[in-house]
């Protein structure tokens, strides 16, 4: 198995707020399905960045995935390619917004 997902962030930001949801994000999604071993981290990166592309969310949680994404070993020819092909599925302008976070994840935004 590859290093073990932790994350805190339900906790950290909704802990108090919200414990049953800081819980189910921090333990369940993220302590369990996460580190589940039928599928390698990277294509859970990519299903991940496509579920929330596919749904139009384009905040703070995407760019947390593609990060995700790149840290575990997605290429930048990976991504565009991905995004690309992702596009003619879920509409062009969420290609769009996409690409733009991308690009800005990747280090390609810089002239």
């Amino acid at each position: 198995m590859s290093e073990k997902i932790v994350q805190t962030a339900g906790r950290d930001q909704l802990g108090e707020f919200a414990p049953m949801f800081a819980h189910l994000n921090d333990d369940v999604l993220f302590g369990e399905v996460w580190n589940e071993e039928a599928i390698d981290v990277k294509t859970k990166c990519i299903i991940t960045v496509v579920s929330l592309m596919a749904s139009g969310i384009t905040d703070a949680s995407l760019i947390y995935h593609l990060q995700n994404a790149k840290a575990h070993g997605v290429t930048k020819d990976e991504i565009a390619a991905i995004i690309t092909h992702a596009t003619m599925y879920v509409g062009w302008p969420k290609g769009w917004a996409v690409f733009r976070l991308a690009k800005e994840v990747w280090g390609e935004d810089k002239q």
